[in-house]
């Protein structure tokens, strides 16, 4: 198989688990020759990392095949191709932000003191068993610890951006219904198998544990972007003291600008942009950083406004809206002064002329795209239609997938990227923007108990009005079910995820390409 076939051809799959024995060489010569050979495969073929199970099978079969060993040894050389995939990255990435993960079946069950929370055992440092030792090691190079069950833990660890990597011990079951979970939540992880299945007393190769949690090799352009430590940016960065240097002191509108951007919000899209800046930045720039993200900003929360007034919404963020508040004449002024704004600090950047410009015109094209697809909505709304599904997924295409877009293309461009994972990135943020509307067209219907309101379900609609299904208020529920609409949406919902998934094989940054996995993993939880 060629080079290209095997480095960037990664989708999600939901394979089925083969009912096999899942098998560990008792010799430890035989286990240190399989993780050599997985390294010199993953190595020869030049994988990138995330890998799903169809590509780790492949490269595990090659090892078994040069190795000429027991095919029953298959899984265990799947989880070393997986380990030698993921380990550069985790190498890379310090002490302090790894997590060591042990199952509570290390221990010795006749004579461990431990007690259990909801997070899993406390040690009780009774050197009755290996977990105490394990943990010292660990704790002494700043890992954080954590002894349970299964990879929930650890993947929602990696995910609120506590840690980036992880060095896991489990059984052999465990570690291989993990390789689609962890590859799809961009987990970088090593994982060390149990000697033996069993949920009571078992044992681990130390040797090749404490190598594994010892091994470090510095390469920062391997650490992943920590978006944790952004998002604790933002919060600093979003607040009164910070942000009131770039208004004017004393002036009302200015302060209802002010608060607007105070107000709410996941910071979602600043946070694309940090993430893209920092992904592909040599040299950071803070100042520069800083800039963008309010810029970004600044346009969310322009558009939000008009929005507001657009679609008549009386509340955001659990209070009134600006236009019911202060007028609508008021809001749209303040709108307004928030897109001026966001032009005026962009144009006083640091940045290369060439830079500036390509970043002048993303944003004019998103703003084009934005009110097109707004456009397309209001006169739908308007005039009582339900757009065919083509249609439809354009003007989720045009209104979220652009906002998505320009928040990751300021800071890649800023940052230097390539055009071919400039590309990627207006590819990917697409298929995330559809994604995203279909999605929430999905939630909003699962979580409402009352009566529907058919303007909150855009797509359901569509797709009832594609099988020529006449709907009200009353019946809209009943037709939703009865013709498992929901199932469509989910079909539709989970080609785009897939999509996106694929978009991001194609990108040359490592950076970028986990950081995107992590937030993809959190938001849509696959």
């Amino acid at each position: 198989m060629l080079k290209d076939e095997l480095s960037s051809d990664w989708v999600p799959m939901d394979n089925q688990l083969l009912e096999k024995k899942l098998s560990v060489p008792s010799a430890r010569e035989l286990r240190m020759s399989v993780q050599t050979k997985a390294r010199e495969v993953v190595f020869r073929r030049k994988v990138q990392p995330p890998a799903g199970i169809e590509l780790i099978e492949t490269l595990g079969r090659e090892v078994i095949s040069d190795l000429e060993i027991d095919p029953v040894y298959l899984e265990f050389a799947m989880v070393n191709c997986g380990n030698e995939i993921w380990r550069p990255v985790v190498e890379a990435v310090p002490f302090d932000r790894r997590l060591l993960l042990l199952p509570q079946c290390l221990r010795n069950r006749e004579s461990c003191k431990a007690i259990t929370d909801e997070f899993g055992l406390l040690c009780a440092g009774c050197k009755q068993c290996n977990i105490d030792e394990l943990i010292e090691l660990a704790a002494s190079l700043g890992y954080t610890t954590l002894v349970a069950e299964g990879t929930t833990m650890a993947v929602s660890l990696v995910e609120e951006g506590a840690v980036d990597a992880v060095i896991g011990v489990s059984c052999m079951e465990t570690l291989q219904k993990s390789f689609n979970p962890v590859a799809l939540s961009g987990v970088p992880v090593i994982g060390i198998p149990l000697l033996s299945n069993g949920c009571v007393d078992t044992q681990v190769d130390l040797k090749w544990l404490k190598q594994e949690i010892a091994s470090h090799h510095c390469c920062e352009q391997l650490v992943p972007v920590s978006l944790s430590k952004l998002k604790d940016h933002l919060e600093r960065l979003f607040t009164r003291e910070q942000l009131s240097t770039y208004f004017l002191s004393g002036d009302r509108t200015s302060e209802f600008a002010l608060q607007s951007i105070l107000d709410g919000g996941h910071r979602m899209r600043p946070l694309l942009t940090l993430l893209a800046y920092s992904a592909y930045a040599v040299c950071y720039d803070e100042p520069v950083a800083d800039s963008l993200a309010f810029v970004i900003e600044c346009f969310h929360k322009a558009s939000l406004i008009h929005d507001d007034i657009e679609d008549h919404d009386d509340s955001r963020y659990q209070k009134k809206t600006l236009h019911v508040r202060e007028g609508v004449e008021v809001a749209i002024n303040v709108g307004d002064l928030l897109i001026g704004k966001g032009y005026q600090v962009l144009a006083g950047l640091n940045l290369e002329p060439s830079k500036l410009s390509q970043i002048l015109l993303v944003l004019a094209n998103a703003h084009v795209d934005s009110a097109l697809g707004q456009g397309n909505d209001l006169l739908q709304s308007r005039d009582g239609q339900v757009l065919p599904t083509e249609k439809l997924l354009k003007v989720f295409s045009l209104k979220t997938g652009s906002a998505i877009k320009v928040s990751l293309l300021l800071g890649a461009i800023a940052g230097g990227a390539s055009q071919a994972d400039l590309e990627s990135l207006s590819i990917f943020a697409n298929y995330f923007g559809i994604a995203y509307q279909i999605g929430d067209d999905l939630q909003e219907f699962q979580h409402e108990k009352g009566a529907l309101n058919p303007s909150d379900f855009p797509f359901l609609l569509s797709r009832l009005q594609h099988h020529s299904l006449s709907f009200t208020p009353d019946n809209l529920r009943e037709l939703i079910i009865h013709f498992e609409i929901e199932k469509e949406a989910e079909n539709y919902l989970n080609d785009y995820i897939t999509r996106a998934y694929q978009s991001m094989n194609a990108l040359s940054n490592l950076k970028m390409r986990l950081g995107l996995l992590v937030m993809m993993g959190a938001f849509f939880k696959r």
